[in-house]
């Protein structure tokens, strides 16, 4: 992609004091009047570059113009490039890892980014993500609908949509986009989707980012107090972090919370087993009972 060459063509010239333009054609696989272009695009952009003829020429940024040419520190490079390498966790190609190795071009040194800090975007469903990923992220490249059949706790709907955005989100993958069928800006999650296709062409519209603010997403509904067991408490510190609860005299937790939702914190306490018990909101206790009796009741009929 031109941007990706301009962008470790300007790295480079940061990094080195004069390069040539057939280094730069081998270095990125194109002809040198590929290559002239691009350093013309680049001076158009307002970098300053000068070209240099004969044995000793090349190409470099203007003496006197005010850039630093330690404007990415390694430690600044060694982000980038951890960055770039948890993309193709998802994308299932190369395409990033190639462009680090043009970042880091003429400074080795770096290409392995942080070998401390690694990261995978791709979760247990990187099989079929990958692939949701690559054809969402083309039809927002190409202005290209989508359809697809999304599963919801309300039921299975066929829904198009047009993609604006990929969002990576409280550990899952969603697609933000306007849906035809509500007539209206919608989060999907992607591992809700499938039939997944690509559709028709449309005419962008002005688009906001969607307010994923916890207040937004996840209001506390429900003010709840549990009693825990302390062999549980790994959960609240992972869940909830460690000021969600207050240690009892008899090593019980308290542990205080806001739920969104009635029915996942029915199943959030029933998933602790004989380990928690509900005290608030007190309405809710007999919901429990039932939510228990009815799974008793399937396993005691024959």
């Amino acid at each position: 992609m031109k941007l990706d060459r301009m962008i470790g063509i300007l790295s480079i010239l940061l990094q080195q004091e004069k390069v040539t333009a057939p280094y730069l054609a081998e270095k990125f696989e194109v002809s040198r009047r590929t290559i002239s272009r691009d350093i013309e695009a680049l001076c158009m952009a307002g970098i300053p570059l000068a070209t240099t003829p004969g044995q000793n020429g090349g190409i470099s940024i203007m003496e006197g113009y005010k850039i630093d040419r330690t404007l990415l520190s390694r430690s600044d490079m060694q982000a980038i490039l951890a960055g770039l390498r948890s993309l193709d966790s998802v994308s299932g190609t190369r395409r990033y890892a190639q462009l680090m190795e043009k970042l880091s071009a003429g400074a080795s040194s770096l290409l392995a980014g942080d070998t401390h800090i690694l990261i995978d975007l791709s979760s247990w469903y990187k099989a079929s993500l990958s692939p949701k990923i690559e054809l969402l992220h083309g039809a927002i490249l190409s202005a290209h609908r989508v359809s697809f059949t999304y599963f919801a706790p309300k039921g299975e709907s066929g829904r198009t949509v047009e993609p604006y955005d990929l969002i990576f989100q409280w550990s899952s993958w969603y697609l933000w986009g306007w849906c035809s069928n509500r007539e209206d800006f919608r989060l999907f999650k992607l591992n809700r989707m499938t039939g997944l296709k690509l559709e028709k062409p449309f005419q962008k519209r002005p688009a906001p980012l969607p307010d994923l603010s916890p207040e937004r997403v996840f209001p506390n509904v429900y003010q709840v107090k549990a009693k825990i067991r302390p062999e549980f408490k790994w959960r609240l510190v992972e869940e909830y972090g460690p000021d969600s609860f207050v240690e009892q005299p008899d090593r019980s937790l308290l542990f205080s919370t806001g739920f969104t939702d009635r029915e996942n914190l029915i199943c959030w306490i029933a998933s602790f087993g004989e380990g928690a018990e509900l005290l608030e909101p007190v309405e809710f206790r007999q919901e429990m009972l039932k939510f228990a009796e009815g799974i008793r009741k399937i396993y005691l009929e024959p």
